[in-house]
């Protein structure tokens, strides 16, 4: 091989960065190398990246192997003694093109913002932009934090700039990414709150036609934000909450800062502000010390949210944060409540589908015969239409995981 390969895991910020990082070793001369970004938000995720280091080695050889990302933030020496490993670098070091020269570089300090700029991303109709990195909170089970430092805003006029840099490039959609998305400002002189900055971000750049969030906080939605969702068209109608668990002790043990009765009343506002609002969550699934009853209440949280995109994890036990330390669940069980919770998601999600047929929506066309609609459910059709756009469509039926769609002449 001759190129640079970047296998990517984790998050929406990990995929921007995966871009930062294409391009900070590009402009150092790098070559014939591999470079895996990991996650390190559950053990599961540490084991795909571990087999994607083996299989990489197989593939390629004689290519250098450079592994990143979260995981090494957290456990740096577990994969420098990986034999198919040469090197590693933490989040500190990894968007700076000097650490890809040889013998690398000092890293940065992790309370840097990252303002890094990029023109686009491959093979990609949307783009991710990164406004704030790292978390001032401390979930009990959470271990990012320590990766990536604490709470920083990238300030308006740079979030500004990259916006009018990726819709130059041709992207018709940005999504706004972040560690902890909802804490944006809190650091910036004037301490703006997102809702702010987003308003802000639509009137400096009135090009800009989809804007969307990636993860959000329900105890941190700022009244600027619910404005904009009732009054900004060009909002996506999709927000997807870091809800984790529908019961309060669990929630508690969690170090959660909302209640069951708060996230149920979220969805129910924002489906009041925004009728056509699709909602997604992350949920974990057999925390420790989960009885049958709590878990229960976690699975009726999906139909009574109306949550159509449920992210579930089963939990994972993490060296260093304190849910580690509490009673475990057998594997086989945390398994089974994942399953059900999934199922429950699923069943959820075509019962949302089935409500949207027979109406019109702007698709983004992600690749040919595949697109996305406004409020993020996949879209399939047929006819010749050209990606990286948006087109108008009338929605005729619906399977499983997505919709059928056909073009408004």
């Amino acid at each position: 091989m001759s190129e640079i390969e970047i296998i990517t895991f984790g998050c929406r910020l990990n995929a921007f960065e995966s871009e930062v990082i294409r391009r900070a070793a590009t402009s150092a001369g790098l070559s014939d190398a591999v470079i895996v970004n990991t996650c390190a938000v559950t053990a599961e995720a540490e084991r795909q990246a571990r087999q994607a280091i083996r299989r990489a080695r197989r593939r390629h050889p004689e290519a250098t192997i450079i592994v990143t990302g979260c995981a090494v933030e957290v456990a740096p020496e577990h994969y420098a003694a990986l034999p198919e490993v040469d090197r590693v670098l933490g989040n500190r070091a990894k968007l700076r093109p000097q650490s890809y020269l040889s013998g690398g570089a000092p890293p940065a300090d992790l309370t840097e913002t990252a303002g890094h700029l990029i023109d686009g991303f491959e093979g990609k109709s949307r783009a991710f932009l990164q406004v704030q990195q790292g978390c001032d909170h401390r979930c009990t089970f959470c271990i990012i934090p320590y990766a990536r430092g604490p709470s920083r805003s990238v300030p308006m006029g740079l979030v500004a700039d990259q916006a009018r840099r990726l819709l130059a490039a041709r992207y018709q959609e940005i999504v706004l990414t972040g560690v902890d998305l909802t804490a944006y400002g809190a650091d910036l002189p004037g301490t703006p709150s997102l809702g702010q900055m987003v308003r802000r971000l639509l009137a400096a750049v009135p090009e800009l036609e989809r804007l969307r969030l990636s993860s959000l906080d329900p105890a941190e939605i700022d009244t600027e934000l619910w404005r904009l969702l009732a009054e900004e068209k060009r909002l996506m109608p999709h927000l997807h909450l870091s809800l984790q668990a529908g019961d309060d002790l669990i929630l508690k043990r969690m170090k959660r800062r909302h209640s069951r009765a708060e996230a149920i009343a979220v969805a129910r506002r924002a489906r009041a502000l925004r009728p056509e609002v699709a909602l997604g969550a992350d949920l974990i699934a057999g925390f420790p010390t989960e009885t049958e009853e709590m878990f229960l209440r976690t699975l009726d949280l999906v139909a009574e949210c109306g949550l159509a995109f449920v992210h579930v994890f089963p939990y994972s036990p993490r060296p260093g944060t304190p849910a580690a330390g509490m009673p475990r669940l057998p594997d086989p069980l945390v398994k089974e409540r994942a399953a059900r919770l999934r199922a429950a998601g699923e069943a959820r999600l075509a019962a949302e589908l089935r409500s949207r047929v027979g109406g019109e929506t702007d698709v983004l066309i992600e690749r040919p015969g595949k697109g996305r609609a406004e409020f993020y459910a996949a879209v399939d059709f047929t006819e010749p239409v050209a990606t990286g756009s948006v087109r108008r469509m009338r929605l005729i039926d619906s399977n499983q995981d997505s919709l059928v769609g056909v073009p408004v002449q």
